[in-house]
């Protein structure tokens, strides 16, 4: 029986590394009911879905969600799978994030699971990120690194049936960050991938409310101007770059996120990277061989 709604929640709890799929961007056709029935039983513990590269499209998203519930439950329990949406928005300002955070209410309303900000450049965006993902009714760490949020009464009514909810308090009271709320059903990750991000990354990642983030290698080489060349070794400023960010992931209790591929997934998971990149099948197999898991994919 699943213990969460979040599968993958429920996994990090049990300092299980996660597996994700799904692409940056996506065809026109992904975001259909048929495809969500399909991907109900998917192989990976969530699913990411690009909006800051693929087409924001909220008739789809609830298309699709309904149809995740509808070819569920899955074999571990849960009525779907996890679901994150990668932001349109950049996370430069706090101004741009409260400005633009009707599309956090919209995204949220679908039912989703989490939400994933990219380019997260300073502590005020990011504190305005959470904010805006949250109910005023919880206030885990509001006076500490946070105000009220700002969602509102309304964004329940069909966010709730993909929970498996009936009521409307119980979602609004299990929509809140995790780990902050210790009984919060929302994963909120960052991309930390400017040079502005990385000078603050140490605030950032103080901030309440963020579960997992990553050093995103493909932006953080551009503010860099580093000119990436498929096929050859990373450049040590990104090495360096990944290790910091890991490091004051490390230091807030917050997950990070990795590359694994089927070669080195072993080492992956023994460097303490809990979140795994890379959308191979065979990595999520082997490494959830090697750390014992029990859940039912």
């Amino acid at each position: 029986m699943a213990k969460r709604i979040n599968r993958a929640i429920e996994l990090l709890e049990n300092d299980q590394p996660i597996y994700y799929a799904g692409l940056h961007s996506f065809s026109k056709d992904f975001l259909t009911y048929e495809q969500g029935k399909k991907d109900a039983n998917i192989w990976a513990d969530y699913i990411n879905i690009g909006m800051e590269h693929g087409s924001f499209d909220m008739g789809g998203l609830e298309a699709y969600m309904q149809g995740l519930v509808d070819g569920g439950p899955t074999p571990s329990g849960h009525v779907t799978p996890t679901v994150i949406i990668e932001l349109p928005v950049q996370g430069e300002s706090g101004e741009i994030i409260r400005y633009n955070s009707w599309q956090i209410r919209q995204i949220l309303a679908r039912g989703v699971h989490g939400i994933l900000l990219c380019e997260a450049s300073s502590p005020e965006a990011v504190s305005a990120f959470v904010e805006s993902c949250r109910y005023k009714l919880n206030d885990q760490g509001v006076g500490f690194g946070l105000k009220d949020g700002t969602r509102g009464v309304g964004s329940e009514f069909m966010a709730k049936l993909k929970w498996g909810l009936e009521d409307n308090n119980e979602y609004m009271e299990k929509a809140d960050p995790w780990p902050l709320n210790p009984d919060g059903e929302l994963l909120l990750g960052l991309k930390i991938e400017t040079l502005e991000g990385l000078n603050n990354c140490e605030q950032i990642l103080s901030i309440p409310g963020i579960g997992f983030a990553e050093m995103g290698p493909g932006d953080m080489s551009m503010s860099m101007k580093i000119n990436r060349v498929k096929g050859s070794k990373p450049d040590q400023r990104i090495i360096d770059a990944s290790k910091r960010v890991k490091a004051a992931c490390e230091k807030n209790n917050v997950r990070f996120l990795s590359e694994g591929t089927p070669e080195n997934i072993k080492d992956v998971i023994d460097s303490g990277a809990r979140v795994i990149a890379g959308q191979s099948e065979e990595a999520a197999k082997i490494g959830r061989k090697y750390t014992n898991r029990k859940m039912k994919v």
